[in-house]
């Protein structure tokens, strides 16, 4: 009898990599994580921690990394290096670029770490939400084809409708977990940080012309912390400060379903409006 296989994960064959040498990586953009302009900001970032996990001179887990987005980047082959700048007794550093058609369209810089128990405490609250199962699940518009790979349960925040006006604030709270469900790591961590769509949108309640420049996801989850997750929704938070110029920022929580912190993550996005 022959044995049937299963294809992987749409988000595992979204980041899969293929050895080039020294440090080199080749991938291809899949149009299940596509966005309006090239592909979802956070597939890409989460094929960078990809790229660094499969280095085999990689050491520990993930502490924090940031992506530059510096041009777009188109359907098809892409390349990806990764080489580790300094070794320490407790962190990697990495440096990290993608490069398409002969141009960089991506930068990173990433830290990896030895972890070890030291005291611990959490200063941040999760907000106090209902449970993800009472929260029924929306739907992103149909052009947005990356969402349809999340199950979002909006507490508040959700995307504004046509008529919805001007919002007094920036802040979306919902429960979100990939689709199919699939156990946490840190790729599919990673892209959960840039899950939530442009604060402007709330604000100014309307669609207009976004895109972020710069990500900072840092990593406050271990592996035996992920495993408990499992394929649980995570709940994520995220606001901005300040709109204006052309630009703003956000910062963003996501919280586990015992109340743990897994990772926070700041962005710059520049908007039209």
């Amino acid at each position: 009898m022959t044995r049937m296989i299963a294809p992987p994960h749409p988000f595992d064959a979204a980041i899969e990599l293929a050895p080039a040498g020294d440090g080199n990586f080749t991938g291809h953009t899949t149009p299940d994580y596509a966005n309006m302009v090239g592909p979802f900001g956070g597939i890409t970032a989460a094929t960078l921690v990809r790229a660094v996990q499969q280095h085999p001179e990689c050491l520990g887990e993930p502490v924090s990394i940031t992506v530059n987005y510096a041009g777009p980047i188109a359907e098809g082959p892409f390349s990806i290096s990764a080489h580790p700048v300094r070794t320490n007794r407790t962190t990697q550093h990495w440096t990290l670029s993608l490069d398409q058609n002969g141009a960089v369209s991506t930068t990173a810089t990433a830290v990896f770490g030895t972890r070890r128990e030291t005291w611990a405490g959490t200063e941040a609250a999760a907000p106090i939400v209902p449970p993800a199962e009472t929260v029924a699940p929306e739907q992103f518009p149909e052009f947005i084809a990356w969402a349809r790979n999340y199950e979002m349960r909006f507490v508040e925040g959700g995307l504004p409708s046509p008529d919805a006006g001007e919002q007094p604030t920036s802040t979306t709270t919902l429960w979100t977990r990939d689709v199919p469900a699939r156990p946490l790591d840190y790729p599919a961590l990673t892209a959960l940080s840039d899950v939530f769509y442009p604060r402007v949108v709330l604000r100014l309640g309307r669609l207009v012309p976004a895109g972020t420049v710069s990500l900072t996801v840092y990593f406050h989850a271990d592996n035996d912390l992920l495993a408990d997750q499992s394929d649980r929704p995570v709940l994520a938070t995220a606001r901005s400060h300040r709109f204006g110029l052309g630009f703003f920022d956000q910062s963003a929580q996501l919280w586990g379903h015992d109340g743990a912190l897994l990772a926070t993550s700041h962005q710059l996005v520049y908007f039209k409006g």
